[in-house]
């Protein structure tokens, strides 16, 4: 069994998995949870319109970090060495002129330096995570489509025991709320603004990945385990409840429609939002939405799985 860390560090936030990879890894082994930690940092505070990352969201993310690196520390398993870590940057460090400084900053911290992977890695690692060990139960039939919704980009990923096809897209929660749904709630032209960037977005994802192949839709990341809370009624967020929950598409459209509808404040009483996505879930929401309507798919599979998982992977 070996101890492994992975972080991702996206444009809304940062996490951590400590986990043991079991004996057989690389055919049936697992990876066991020791640890799993996220935070809000909001690292892409305004780099869609700056090009840069804010010294206090570079701040908050180190923050962030120190808590992560001194973890590892206590996490490391007894007689093996130093626990082998891998840190992944996405979307708003890829579009950050200043990445530099985010680059030295993760390597005074963890001794290793991140990684900005492109959007295509950042897809394939997603796929790997969301669907090693999801079962035909589950997950339902295969070619899949896996879409990670994040707070900069959008990864669209189609495939059955491998990738055949994959693209990200500048589409997010963070960076269609910087753009369009500043108003609370956003009035329907902005809406309808924002809807026009998702699915031209999608119209580049189709003339690249055989989307209108995959037979089940899986969705991954906090935009789509915030919504499938929402739909189950959940009093609390509970990963275990919502991992590979199966979210019908009226209901997908419904919680849409609804968060679209509420103000700051009513958003952020629901009992399973964080709030640190009160102000950019209604653009998660509307991107899972349109990707529903486009595809036709009748549910979407939920995945607490993700890029996370496998990044943890790629260490084996």
């Amino acid at each position: 069994m070996t101890r492994v860390a992975a972080i991702d560090c996206g444009t809304n936030s940062v996490r951590l998995l400590i986990a043991d990879v079991t004996d057989g890894a690389l055919v049936d082994g697992a990876l066991v949870d020791v640890e799993r930690r996220m935070e809000i940092v909001r690292l892409g505070q305004g780099v869609d319109r700056t090009g840069r990352l804010a010294p206090e969201a570079l701040e908050r993310t180190f923050t962030a970090m120190r808590g992560y690196a001194k973890l590892i520390k206590e996490h490391a398993a007894p007689g093996d060495g130093p626990t082998p870590v891998r840190v992944v940057a996405t979307s708003a460090t890829r579009d950050a002129a200043n990445r530099g400084d985010f680059v030295s900053g993760v390597r005074e911290i963890f001794g290793v330096d991140p990684e900005v992977v492109t959007g295509d890695e950042e897809a394939r690692l997603s796929f790997t995570g969301a669907t090693r060990g999801l079962t035909a139960a589950a997950g339902g039939a295969t070619p899949y489509l896996v879409v990670d919704i994040g707070g900069g980009s959008t990864e669209f990923v189609v495939g059955s025991a491998s990738v055949e096809g994959a693209l990200s897209v500048d589409i997010g929660c963070v960076r269609l709320t910087e753009r369009h749904l500043r108003d609370d709630p956003p009035a329907g032209p902005a809406v309808q603004a924002a809807i026009d960037d998702i699915e031209a977005a999608m119209d580049r994802v189709e003339a690249a990945v055989p989307v209108r192949r995959a037979r089940t839709l899986v969705g991954l990341a906090g935009s789509v385990t915030t919504v499938a809370g929402i739909a189950l009624g959940l009093p609390a967020y509970d990963p275990a409840r919502i991992h590979h929950s199966r979210i019908p598409a009226g209901q997908v459209h419904d919680v849409s429609a609804r968060l679209l509808a509420m103000t700051h404040d009513e958003r952020a009483v629901i009992p399973v939002m964080h709030p640190g996505r009160v102000d950019v879930i209604g653009a998660g929401a509307l991107i899972l939405d349109r990707i529903v309507r486009r595809y036709g798919f009748a549910e979407v599979v939920v995945s607490e799985h993700d890029i996370l998982d496998g990044i943890a992977w790629s260490l084996v």
